[in-house]
């Protein structure tokens, strides 16, 4: 499995997204149906579902959220514009319908917004965990527990939310001033996000600009390859919207 900086990226198969694992914050799920690649790309480096502590969607589509129920002590975190649809359960913008499926997972415990700091969110369900655990009165869980905090601590400082709609109206991006988590508001080699999903062209035009204006060198999509040189090719994408406009 390749680790770019301190992520673990899981490809994933078929219709499935992709996921990157930072510390035991997992983003995106996949659609769930068949998760054994998900899980046992987890299990290669020792990581449990019940590892994970939060779980981030860059969108609200069933192919990104479908296997968040996986991972039973995860706490769910979205964009705020993107949270009614999984609250409420609507086939309709997450999609799900076209996987003759329903979510079994529709709870959200935090919703996102612009330049919200992944390291403030996770500091705080750590301290709701931690105050949770004391109860069991088991010191070497919570000793683990402290470890694990520390640990996100170093990989995640950086990272921040960056609202893009254009594919859904809640997407969001994560960033850390290198590394671009994009979801599907922009692939590699010039792709970007369908908008006949529950999108909007305005959206994702100004998404596009918005992220083009970044110093991204790496580009970590919601499907597909990967890659370095993330500027080139987000500017590929913007320059290919704008020419099928």
């Amino acid at each position: 499995m390749e680790k770019i900086n301190n992520i673990y990226c899981i490809e994933g198969i078929n219709a499935d997204s992709n996921s990157y694992l930072i510390g035991n914050i997992l983003v995106d799920t996949g659609i769930g149906l068949k998760p054994n690649n998900l899980l046992n790309k987890l299990n290669e480096i020792n990581v449990k579902p019940t590892d994970i502590d939060l779980i981030i969607n860059t969108h609200n589509h069933f192919d990104h959220v479908g296997g968040n129920y996986l991972f039973p002590n995860a706490k769910i975190a979205i964009g705020v514009n993107d949270s009614e649809a999984i609250l409420n359960n609507n086939d309709n913008l997450t999609l799900s319908k076209l996987f003759f499926n329903k979510l079994k997972r529709t709870d959200v415990d935090i919703k996102l917004y612009e330049n919200d700091k992944i390291h403030d969110i996770f500091l705080k369900i750590s301290m709701d965990n931690k105050n949770n655990d004391s109860k069991q009165n088991n010191s070497k869980f919570l000793k683990n527990k402290e470890n694990n905090k520390e640990n996100n601590k170093e990989k995640i400082d950086d990272f921040y939310v960056l609202e893009t709609p254009g594919h859904t109206s809640g997407g969001i991006c994560l960033y850390d001033g290198e590394t671009l988590i994009s979801g599907d508001t922009v692939f590699t080699n010039g792709g970007f996000g369908r908008v006949d999903l529950g999108g909007n062209y305005s959206d994702m035009e100004n998404s596009l600009k918005k992220l083009n204006e970044l110093n991204v060198e790496y580009i970590l999509p919601g499907h597909g390859s990967w890659a370095n040189n993330g500027k080139q090719h987000i500017k590929m994408a913007l320059n290919s919207f704008l020419t099928n406009l």
